[in-house]
């Protein structure tokens, strides 16, 4: 049975969906059944797999509405364990159609409930914002892996999503847990970013990774051609951490 994690974090540009690929990836080439489910509007992760967002037939949305089963969604990817549910811009209209239906925060739950038995671990990428496509993500999960960049005003709002974490925990999925806050955009020759990783160490003791994804300009680059980095530069420093994280994320 699949263990189901959500990536997340409600500001944008902090590494999640860049961590989402990458890991998706590296799972999948050390040899795990990986489903990587693009749940934002932006479809970020969709196009870092190389898909033609406009020529899809059918999306992430579809499913959510009731319109296409998971089977008919699943699509290939360049890594033979690595499948995607792919999204474009029609995930936009989830929240404005689900305003009034029933069990609105399990329809995700519902979407990948037949598909679980065929992959070791399905990655969920969440929008930038706690919507209710994040509610569906965290009712469907059994952990959050929470980005944090290494930057000024990092902690701020994390409160925030460790409350709606709570909350969800709660009312819709008693089993929820946080698989750990990964540190992202970690440049080691700034006082901040260590103040930063001094912080969350502080703040969130064993929570926090070892790993660090530092800024790289190869991992900037390799969404633009459609690869995960382990694909696009083996050798960089991006690729490295990206592997070492695994390991360690495989561990927990």
């Amino acid at each position: 049975m699949a263990q189901i994690i959500s990536i997340a974090n409600q500001k944008g540009g902090v590494g999640k969906t860049t961590t989402a690929v990458n890991l998706a990836a590296v799972l999948a080439k050390m040899g795990k059944q990986v489903l990587l489910v693009d749940c934002d509007s932006q479809a970020n992760a969709t196009t870092g797999m190389g898909i033609d967002k406009p020529s899809l037939e059918a999306s992430l949305y579809h499913g959510l509405i009731g319109e296409a089963e998971i089977d008919e969604l699943i699509l290939p990817t360049m890594l033979p364990k690595l499948f995607i549910v792919p999204a474009n811009i029609d995930l936009i209209g989830f929240e404005i159609e689900m305003v009034a239906a029933t069990l609105r925060e399990a329809k995700l739950k519902q979407l990948l409930a037949p598909a679980i038995d065929r992959f070791d671990f399905i990655i969920i990428d969440c929008p930038p914002a706690l919507s209710l496509l994040t509610l569906n993500a965290f009712t469907a999960s059994d952990s959050v892996l929470i980005t944090l960049q290494s930057e000024f005003f990092a902690l701020e709002g994390l409160g925030q999503l460790l409350d709606t974490i709570k909350r969800v925990k709660s009312s819709y999925n008693p089993g929820l847990k946080i698989k750990g806050i990964l540190l992202t955009l970690f440049d080691r020759r700034t006082n901040l970013a260590q103040n930063v990783v001094e912080d969350a160490k502080h703040y969130f003791k064993d929570m926090v990774f070892k790993t660090k994804i530092p800024r790289n300009v190869k991992l900037g680059e390799a969404p633009s051609y459609g690869l995960p980095i382990i694909l696009y530069d083996k050798q960089s420093p991006g690729s490295k951490s990206y592997v070492a994280f695994a390991r360690e994320f495989l561990k927990r």
